[in-house]
């Protein structure tokens, strides 16, 4: 069950790191207008492009953490510090998917189509993923 439960994190992590690494070389895909793509996926008022270097560092970042969640789902693998960091990487998405319902967040990222984005897709998808690193340590634990 774990290793399902990391390959689904995997797979949604791993398209979310090529579509940052498609930005980073300068691809506008799936949108062609370049502004539209920094208001749909960055959201906050004066943006009208992607910045290549953060989509790039965003990219090996969440690439790393989709390789980590197949690493927590070997329980042979590695010892407590794993255990530790997929609690840290829980903590992270599930703060990540809880403040994109606050008032402070939609006020700084107020730009459409992110705000809705932000709060039918990447939120709950974040929330999601948050509570799939905790099931990976859970498991790991028992």
């Amino acid at each position: 069950m774990s290793m399902f439960v990391a390959a689904l994190i995997f797979v949604v992590l791993l398209a979310v790191a090529i579509a940052h690494f498609m930005w980073a070389i300068g691809s506008p895909w799936p949108i062609r207008d370049p502004a539209l793509l920094a208001r749909t996926v960055i959201g906050r008022p004066g943006v009208t492009r992607v910045p290549r270097l953060a989509s790039l560092a965003v990219s090996i970042l969440v690439l790393a953490a989709g390789v980590f969640a197949l690493s927590l789902a070997d329980h042979t693998a590695g010892g407590w510090w794993l255990s530790v960091v997929g609690l840290l990487l829980a903590a992270l998405f599930l703060g990540r998917g809880a403040i994109g319902y606050t008032d402070g967040w939609r006020a700084r990222f107020s730009e459409e189509p992110f705000a809705t984005l932000d709060r039918k897709n990447y939120s709950p998808l974040c929330l999601a993923l948050g509570i799939g690193y905790l099931l990976l340590v859970i498991m790991r634990l028992i």
